[in-house]
């Protein structure tokens, strides 16, 4: 018999699994997979993730002449995730408050566990399904990036990585990375202070006029991360900068990655010393691309008929943030995300009401059994 899904949640939340270091769970899942009668295969990930497991695939068999439906859930953790202590308060269960809970994304995989139980027990003939839970997730969605895609026969999926159960993300916008270098020239600061070219004085002037913070209603973008100096009585001559732009639009997105890049290019032209200039390394990276997918897909069409079908709103939103919906959508298969009601995540006041995890047990039930009677 089973354990109840709060019962098992907690079991899962008790496995270390911070990224790169997601063995004990990729062991478990893949266990209770099979004894579920999946068929199971673990790839090769870590070797580009430099981790110590692969991302989880697995299949049941179902209707022979139906597409299966994919249901995806990461089963890394943000830090600090380690050493985990999980407990029932009143009608939620949360950490001890020195760790997170684990919830993103554990709610998710427990669900799809769960539900998958659930539908099989429904009594109805059932779509062939197919699981994947990826690794490295929180750390730039790595174990999808290295999941061969070609395997997947779905068509459709569902990832669980989101709060609200009332309501599903049909979109989610692109993100690039910025890395910026800017290298000026070093002196004594109380010496000869003319001599030297400030690093940190040009990173600040750039960054004051780039575009910043939410731009529109469809942009964003970020510095989040600077670094540079050794000592205060030195001029410093090396500052590197962390950014980021997102859009749902990609025109915008060039635009505003065009204009950071602009304002490190005028301001470190305007610094020089003698025939010293200072310089600038500037790296743009496209991290993943975005997704909308049409309000009459039958990826969304079928969502909301499993939802009203147990009582929830089916919501449709435009998600700010990235998930592996976004690298299973650009290999062509489409793909929303779920909440599971996860709340604060990422922080170590994380937790989750016992009937939201139930909720998510049914949502998983109900939306097999919706794609597979359609």
């Amino acid at each position: 018999m089973p354990k109840p899904i709060e019962d098992y949640f907690i079991d899962l939340v008790s496995l270390d699994s911070e990224s790169h270091d997601e063995r004990g769970m990729a062991d478990r899942l893949t266990a209770d997979l099979k004894a579920m009668g999946a068929l199971v295969t673990e790839d090769d990930a870590a070797a580009s993730t430099g981790g110590n497991a692969g991302n989880i695939f697995a299949r049941f068999p179902g209707i022979a002449d139906k597409a299966p439906i994919l249901l995806c859930a990461h089963i890394d953790t943000v830090k600090p995730g380690c050493g985990i202590k999980a407990r029932k308060t009143g009608t939620r269960i949360e950490s001890d408050g020195t760790t997170i809970l684990g919830a993103d994304d554990k709610s998710g995989v427990a669900q799809i566990i769960h539900g998958i139980r659930k539908a099989q027990g429904a009594g109805i003939p059932l779509a062939p399904i197919e699981v994947l839970f990826t690794v490295c997730e929180e750390i730039g969605l790595l174990g999808a990036k290295a999941f061969d895609k070609s395997v997947i026969r779905s068509a459709l999926g569902y990832a669980f990585d989101s709060r609200d159960l009332n309501s599903l993300t049909i979109a989610a916008p692109s993100q690039n990375s910025i890395r910026i270098d800017i290298f000026g020239k070093e002196a004594h600061a109380g010496v000869e202070p003319e001599k030297g070219i400030n690093a940190i004085r040009i990173a600040a002037e750039a960054i004051s006029i780039m575009p910043m913070g939410r731009i529109d209603f469809e942009t964003t973008c970020n510095i989040g991360v600077i670094n540079g100096g050794i000592s205060g009585n030195i001029v410093p001559n090396h500052v590197h900068i962390k950014g980021e732009a997102r859009s749902h639009n990609a025109r915008k997105l060039q635009q505003v990655c065009d204009d950071m890049r602009r304002a490190v290019e005028l301001t470190v032209e305007k610094h020089e010393h003698d025939s010293y200039k200072a310089k600038a390394d500037i790296s743009i990276r496209t991290e993943y691309t975005k997704f909308n997918i049409a309000d009459d897909h039958p990826v969304i069409a079928n969502a909301i008929n499993a939802m009203l079908r147990i009582g929830l709103k089916a919501d449709l939103r435009k998600g700010g943030g990235g998930s592996d919906a976004n690298i299973i959508n650009a290999a062509g298969i489409p793909m929303i995300i779920c909440g599971t009601g996860m709340t604060g995540y990422h922080t170590v006041e994380e937790h989750i009401e016992i009937a939201d995890l139930e909720k998510g047990v049914e949502l998983v039930a109900a939306l097999i059994g919706c794609y597979s009677q359609s």
